[in-house]
C-alpha cells in the first residue's frame, strides 16, 4: 500500500509539472484581478443542515441573512446531493471526487456496527469499511497546494485518527480537525473545547464564531497569494446547544407559531418531525449563519471578494427522526440516515463574482463528488487521470451554458443508520429516482418532479422504467466494486 501511494503521488506530481492534461477554458470574464493570480476558494461545509434550513431554501422559522446573501449574489442549486446520508463518506467524496462506494468508506467513522449490541439487532451484516481516508488518495487540498495554494482547514474532519488528520492530507493549517464527529469534549460548543487540535479560548467562547475567526485570520495572512480556506462547521450536529440569547429569541418566536397540521408523523418505526419550531436548533443555525457572515465580511474588508469563489453545502440531510429530531425536511421525506430525499438533498450555493449571475438558480442534479473537478477547472488547473473519478465539472452550469449530460447519480449505503435507515442503494436519472432496500430486495420508484415527497411508488405502474434504473444501479455497483451486506449470523430478531 505504501509503495502504491508513493507511485500514485509521484505520477501526479509529474503530470502537474509536465502539464500533461486536458486543455481547459480560460478564466476570461472572471472578477477583478483574475489575470494576475488564480482565484481563491472559501469552502463552507455545514454538518447535518437540512435542505430547508435556510431562508433562501424555504425556512420561515430559522433566520439566515448571510447565507441568503450568498444565494442572492450567486447560484442556488435546488437539486444538489450529498454522496451519502451520513457524514464521513460525503466528506471523503468532497476531498477525492470519488463515490464512497469506490473508496470503501461508506459509513460514519467508526460506524454503528462497531457497537456489538447494535450489531445483534441487524438482519444484515454490513460490510467492513475504511476507518480513515487513505493517504494514497490525492485530495483536493493536496492538488491545490501543489499548484501554489495556501491551504487551511477549520472544524470537523472525521476522516481518520492521528496520522490521517487534515495536515496529513494537504492542509497547511488545521484548527480543530480530528477524529471526533462532534464537539464532545470540555464545554462542547463552548470553550474550553477539549480538542487537541484547537486551543481553548476565553471561557464561554462559542465554537462556530471561533472557527470563523480562525478562518478570517488565515485569509488575512494569505491575502497576497491564492488560498483554499475550508471552513467545516461542527454546527449543527448534536449535542443540541445554543447561545442563551438565541435560544430565548427562538423560544419566543416558537410560542407565536400556529401550525396548520400535525407536528409529528411516522417514518417506518420512527417518529419524524414535520415542522420547524425547535428553538435550540434554530439558535444553532443562526449562530452558524453569523459565522458565515463574519467570513464574508472579511473578504469584503480585505478587497478579496471579487477574486474569491465561495462554495456552500451540507454533508447530509437534516436530523428529523432521532437524537431529538430537531428539524423538519418537509416537503422532503425522511432525513439524515435515510436514502429518501430528506437524507441526501442539500442546500448548495456557489458565488463566483463576474461569472455566476446574481440570483441564479440551477435545477440540474449535482452531487458532492463534483466539487473537486469544478474547483480545479476554475483555478485553470488540469484534470488529472485517476483523480476525481466520479465527479463532473460544473463549470458550464456556473457559466449558464446548459446541462451536464450526465446519465445518473448514485448512492450506496449498506449500513443501518442511527436514525432508522436500513441498508440500500439509490439512483437518480432525470426526474426518476429508484431506491433498492437490501434486506428484502424491495424497490421503490418515484418521479421527483411530480412527487418530491416520495409518496407514490411507481413500480407497479412503470415496471419497465423501474427495471431500467434497477439495472443501472446494479451495473454501477459492479463498476465501483461496492461491498454488499450479508446475512447476519448474530441477528437476534
Amino acid at each position: 500500500m505504501h509503495e502504491m501511494a508513493m507511485n500514485r503521488r509521484g505520477f501526479l506530481r509529474f503530470t502537474a509539472a509536465g502539464a500533461v492534461a486536458l486543455v481547459l477554458p480560460s478564466r476570461t470574464g472572471f472578477g477583478q484581478g483574475s489575470a494576475a493570480r488564480k482565484p481563491n476558494f472559501v469552502f463552507i461545509l455545514v454538518d447535518d443542515m437540512g435542505w430547508r434550513d435556510a431562508g433562501c431554501f424555504g425556512s420561515t422559522f430559522y433566520e439566515t441573512p448571510h447565507i441568503d446573501r450568498l444565494a442572492r449574489e450567486g447560484m442556488r442549486f435546488t437539486d444538489a446531493y450529498a454522496a451519502c446520508p451520513v457524514c464521513s463518506p460525503t466528506r471523503a467524496s468532497i476531498m477525492t471526487g470519488e463515490y464512497p462506494a469506490r473508496l470503501h468508506l461508506t459509513d460514519w467513522i467508526p460506524g454503528r456496527q462497531a457497537n456489538a449490541q447494535a450489531r445483534a439487532s441487524m438482519k444484515l451484516d454490513p460490510p467492513e469499511f475504511e476507518q480513515q481516508l487513505a493517504l494514497d488518495e490525492v485530495t483536493l487540498a493536496e492538488t491545490l497546494k501543489e499548484a501554489g495554494y495556501a491551504t487551511f482547514f477549520a472544524g470537523k474532519w472525521h476522516l481518520g485518527s492521528e496520522g490521517f488528520y487534515p495536515e496529513d492530507q494537504g492542509f497547511d493549517v488545521n484548527k480543530g480537525g480530528w477524529e471526533r464527529g462532534g464537539p464532545y469534549g470540555g464545554g462542547r460548543y463552548f470553550s474550553p473545547y477539549g480538542n487537541p487540535k484547537l486551543s481553548d479560548g476565553p471561557e464561554g467562547e462559542h465554537l462556530p464564531d471561533r472557527l470563523a475567526t480562525e478562518t478570517c485570520r488565515f485569509i488575512e495572512s494569505q491575502r497576497d497569494r491564492p488560498f483554499l480556506a475550508y471552513l467545516s462547521f461542527y454546527s449543527v450536529h448534536t449535542p443540541l446547544m445554543a447561545r442563551e440569547d438565541l435560544k430565548t429569541k427562538y423560544e419566543a418566536k416558537a410560542d407565536g407559531l400556529q401550525h396548520n397540521g400535525p407536528a409529528w408523523g411516522d417514518e417506518g418505526t420512527r417518529k419524524v418531525r414535520l415542522v420547524q419550531d425547535h428553538a435550540v436548533y434554530a439558535g444553532m443555525i443562526e449562530a452558524m449563519d453569523q459565522a458565515v457572515g463574519k467570513v464574508l465580511d472579511a473578504l469584503d474588508r480585505l478587497n478579496l471578494t471579487q477574486n474569491t469563489v465561495v462554495l456552500f453545502m451540507s454533508d447530509n440531510g437534516g436530523l428529523s427522526t432521532a437524537e431529538g429530531s430537531p428539524t423538519s425536511n418537509v416537503p422532503l421525506r425522511g432525513g439524515k440516515g435515510w436514502l429518501y430525499e430528506g437524507g441526501i438533498r442539500e442546500p448548495m450555493i456557489v458565488r463566483w463574482p463576474g461569472v455566476v449571475k446574481v440570483r441564479a438558480v440551477c435545477h440540474e442534479p449535482v452531487i458532492s463528488t463534483d466539487f473537486y473537478p469544478t474547483m480545479l477547472q476554475i483555478a485553470g488547473l488540469p484534470l488529472k487521470p485517476r483523480q476525481h473519478t466520479d465527479g463532473v465539472s460544473l463549470m458550464g452550469l456556473l457559466q449558464g451554458a446548459g446541462g451536464l449530460g450526465r446519465q445518473a447519480i448514485y448512492w450506496h449505503y449498506p449500513h443501518y443508520s442511527n436514525q432508522g435507515g436500513a441498508p440500500g442503494g439509490a439512483v437518480r436519472a432525470g426526474d426518476f429516482k429508484l431506491i433498492e432496500f437490501y434486506e428484502d430486495g424491495r424497490i421503490e420508484l418515484y418521479n421527483l418532479r411530480d412527487d418530491i415527497g416520495e409518496r407514490h411508488n411507481l413500480v407497479a405502474e412503470m415496471p419497465e422504467k423501474a427495471a431500467e434504473l434497477h439495472q443501472m444501479l446494479r451495473a454501477w455497483r459492479y463498476e465501483v466494486g461496492a461491498a454488499m451486506p450479508k446475512p447476519n449470523p448474530r441477528y437476534e430478531g
